[in-house]
């Protein structure tokens, strides 16, 4: 009798499963020899909501609501309705919307030169990675098209500086509850496993992320020591693990606008001083004047600085642009090929980014000191009133929260409000976000606050919440 071999035997589940099928059931999609195009409709055009899902892939849960146009905090959707906007792109369009001096940028540098690639100097990308220099801790500048993105270069830099430094096995701690973008490394860096379903090999993302709790030293303490030795199973087949990088929030976003603890972020702080591990922030929704100072982490401490920080949303005002900002040892690292954009840094995103470095520099961040100081306390005086639905309000300058005590309540009241004319976006299940632009008016506010109050109202006398 003949038996199978041992290996034959291994591989028979996969020569199985991997058989392929005879070349006349594979269906050939169909193609047209013809040069002719299918013309684009003109933009001045209705499209359906039908026709659009027809054609666009579903990955978000859009409102039934289409924007016309903006001027200042004020959109128009198509059907003539006005609405406050305290979404602002979720916090993108810090000048507003129509600003004459980002229009004005952008128009003339497009009918002049809008792309060429980094293959060749850009004098505009030069100046504006000078404006983030002298108002940072930063040294060096490396440009890109997204928040993701950038905090996605800042991760290459990190892992780098480890590896070139003897690690093998380089780990990046994270914050529960952070977020750091959709790509596959800052998904994975993201402390959010339920953005993680679906995305996973063998059960895992991408390896070299752990996570820590916010705002807890004693956690972050424990966890660095951790991972900044490495497990004799490693040890003994020459592999050597450290931290090569914290990664924070100043003031966490999605994960339901919670700033950052002084003593924590200090802490941090000196354990990448004594290891050599680089503090990196992510500044991608709190940076560009959000929070009342230029960036985030400028709230925390006048002694604190990051090696590297990351932006993006606000500093193209709309147009798409984010740049990672590297400081002292860490501005090095990255040589020429090492990473790189097609996109990143051109004429015209750099055009939008210097108007709105130029009106950030005029006046603007004593706005967001004032506005958001009114906001707070408005958002204050709902709590006090409404203090049965509300739990906490929290936040800095123009990005506040307020939490609400029933789950899966802040959709609804976005809704509610987007009834009543005023554009609010949920920052989690419990927390309503508010970030106007930075440009909002003191009367702009006291609208925001009493539709806000309207609807609390209304949720009370339905007797929701209680």
């Amino acid at each position: 009798m003949k038996f199978l071999s041992l290996s034959t035997l291994l591989l028979l589940p996969y020569t199985l499963s991997f058989s392929l099928p005879p070349p006349s059931s594979i269906s050939t999609p169909i193609t047209s020899t013809s040069l002719s195009l299918h013309p684009p409709r003109d933009p001045s055009e209705t499209l359906t909501s039908t026709e659009f899902n027809q054609y666009v892939q579903t990955t978000y849960g859009r409102y039934p609501l289409t924007i016309s146009h903006g001027e200042g905090c004020t959109l128009t959707d198509t059907e003539g309705k006005t609405y406050l906007d305290f979404v602002a792109g979720i916090a993108t369009c810090c000048l507003g919307h129509s600003n004459p001096s980002l229009t004005s940028a952008v128009s003339t540098q497009m009918s002049k030169l809008h792309h060429v690639s980094n293959l060749y100097y850009i004098p505009s990308q030069g100046m504006l990675a000078e404006w983030l220099v002298k108002n940072s801790c930063g040294d060096k500048v490396f440009f890109c098209n997204s928040g993701a993105e950038a905090n996605e270069g800042a991760i290459k830099l990190a892992r780098k500086h480890a590896i070139s430094k003897g690690a093998t096995d380089p780990v990046v701690l994270t914050a529960v509850n952070s977020f750091h973008g959709r790509t596959l490394g800052a998904l994975s860096a993201t402390q959010q496993p339920k953005y993680h379903k679906g995305f996973t090999y063998g059960g895992k993302m991408v390896q070299g992320f752990k996570p820590v709790k916010y705002n807890d030293v004693s956690d972050l303490e424990k966890q660095f020591r951790k991972y900044n030795r490495t497990p004799f199973k490693d040890w003994v087949r020459g592999r050597k693990r450290r931290v090569a990088a914290i990664m924070l929030e100043p003031l966490q976003g999605e994960g339901g606008i919670t700033p950052g603890d002084k003593e924590y972020f200090l802490r941090a702080r000196s354990l990448c001083d004594a290891t050599g591990a680089l503090m990196i922030c992510d500044e991608v929704q709190v940076g560009m004047g959000r929070s009342g100072t230029l960036w985030g982490y400028q709230n925390i401490s006048p002694t604190f600085t990051p090696d590297v920080f990351t932006t993006a949303k606000a500093l193209g005002g709309g147009v798409p642009i984010g740049a990672m900002i590297a400081g002292g040892k860490a501005s090095t690292v990255l040589g020429p090929g090492e990473h790189a954009t097609t996109y990143g840094g051109n004429p015209l995103a750099c055009a939008a980014g210097l108007a709105v470095a130029k009106e950030l520099s005029g006046g603007v961040l004593e706005n967001v000191k004032s506005r958001g100081e009114e906001l707070k306390g408005g958002l204050e005086g709902i709590k006090g009133k409404y203090g049965d639905m509300v739990e906490d309000v929290r936040g800095w300058g123009l990005l506040m929260g307020l939490e609400l005590k029933e789950p899966n309540m802040a959709g609804d009241v976005v809704g509610r409000c987007m009834k009543k004319g005023l554009l609010l976006v949920p920052a989690g299940l419990r927390v309503v976000r508010f970030v106007p632009p930075l440009i909002v008016k003191k009367e702009e506010i006291e609208e925001a606050v009493r539709i806000f109050g309207e609807v609390m109202e209304d949720i009370k006398e339905e007797g929701m919440g209680k």
